[in-house]
């Protein structure tokens, strides 16, 4: 299984920024597909996710309303589309996935199996 995270670079505040994640290897239907982020020097935290089938969506609280994750089954991609970004945006972000009945949040990354290998976003100020 692998996870391929495209997308990230160097973004104005204020601007946008559109992730991709290309999962393979294995059916993800039954699946939560989730953002997470690792700023410098601080732990890795949740961004959102979704569940492949049907398309629910969570969010953190300091991403809600300028963040936007979507699957398109089509193209079998996972996308994390960022808008109004602000400095503390700036951070690795890793797509990864997770069986939707496992135990467990879906916001905690120690219940995600599968990872990404992370992509850079900075947001200049």
């Amino acid at each position: 299984v692998q996870l391929q995270a495209s997308g990230g670079g160097l973004v104005q505040a204020g601007g946008s920024l559109r992730l991709s994640c290309a999962p393979s290897g294995r059916t993800f239907s039954n699946y939560y597909m989730g953002w997470f982020r690792q700023a410098p020097g601080k732990e890795r935290e949740f961004v959102a996710t979704i569940k492949w089938s049907g398309g629910s969506t969570y969010y953190s609280d300091s991403v809600k309303g300028r963040f936007t994750v979507s699957r398109d089954g089509a193209k079998n991609m996972v996308y994390l589309q960022m808008s109004s970004l602000k400095s503390e945006d700036t951070a690795v972000y890793y797509c990864a996935a997770r069986p939707i009945y496992y135990g467990g949040s879906y916001a905690e990354d120690i219940n995600y199996t599968y990872w990404g290998q992370g992509t850079l976003v900075t947001v200049s100020s």
